[in-house]
C-alpha cells in the first residue's frame, strides 16, 4: 500500500502546489473548460501566484508520497465575502491519486482547522459541470446559490455549497 504524509504547506511547496493545481485543472475539466484555455495555464505564474500566499498567515495543507513529491493539497480559511463563516478555497489531487481517500484526509483537515478556529460551516463553491462534485455532495451541503463564473472567453454555471461543520 502507497506512504501518503499530510503537513502544513512551506514556502518551498509551491511549486509542487502549483504543478498539482494546474494538471488536476487539465484533468477535471477537460471537455468542459476549453482546451485553449485549459493550455494556456502557466505553472510558472501559479506557482508565483502560491509564493505569495505561502508567505503569509495562511491555512494551505498539502499530502505527498514518501519521496516528497506532492500529491494534493486543500486550502481555506474565512469565507471572503463575509457572508459565511468558513470557506474551502481549494482542494486538489493529482488525477492518479484519486479514489485513494487523501481528499478526503485533506478535507478532514479542513474541517478540523475551521473548526478550531471557532468557524462551524464551510462555503463551497463547485462548478456545475464538475465530474468530481459528488465529493462534496457525500458531506450533505446544501445547495444555497448557483451564480455563472467566466474562464477565458466561457462562462460555466457554479454551485455554491453550505456544509455545516459538526
Amino acid at each position: 500500500m502507497e506512504k501518503f504524509h499530510t503537513r502544513k504547506a512551506e514556502l518551498q511547496d509551491a511549486e509542487g502546489i502549483a504543478f498539482v493545481h494546474i494538471h488536476s485543472w487539465r484533468t477535471t475539466y477537460k471537455g468542459i473548460i476549453s482546451e485553449e484555455y485549459l493550455q494556456s495555464l502557466s505553472i510558472e505564474e501559479r506557482e508565483q501566484k502560491w509564493r505569495g500566499i505561502l508567505s503569509g498567515s495562511h491555512h494551505t495543507y498539502v499530502c505527498e508520497e514518501e519521496d516528497g513529491k506532492i500529491v494534493g493539497f486543500v486550502s481555506f480559511g474565512k469565507e471572503r465575502s463575509g457572508e459565511y463563516e468558513g470557506e474551502l478555497y481549494a482542494i486538489y489531487l493529482l488525477k492518479e491519486y484519486q479514489g485513494k481517500g487523501i481528499g478526503k484526509r485533506l478535507f478532514a483537515i479542513a474541517v478540523h482547522e475551521l473548526k478550531k478556529q471557532g468557524l462551524f460551516s464551510m462555503w463551497i463553491w463547485v462548478l456545475k459541470e464538475n465530474p468530481s462534485k459528488h465529493f462534496y455532495y457525500a458531506f450533505k451541503p446544501s445547495l444555497i446559490k448557483e451564480e455563472v463564473l467566466k474562464i477565458g472567453r466561457e462562462t460555466h454555471p457554479e454551485e455554491g455549497l453550505l456544509l455545516k461543520l459538526k
